[in-house]
């Protein structure tokens, strides 16, 4: 989920510098959108992980 949040802010970064203003901006909204779902994962496995050792 990391890299293709990733993969969405460089091609955003690409688009930027190419001048596709619409393009860039969606995929800067989609690898922010993927970043945040990919924290929220990280905390549920880690917290539910947690708890199974215990």
């Amino acid at each position: 989920m990391l890299h293709y949040a990733v993969v969405f802010l460089v091609i955003a970064l690409i688009a930027a510098v190419f001048g596709f203003g619409g393009i860039a901006a969606s995929a800067v909204g989609i690898a922010k959108i993927l970043f945040v779902v990919f924290l929220v994962l990280a905390v549920v496995s880690f917290l539910f992980g947690r708890n199974r050792r215990l």
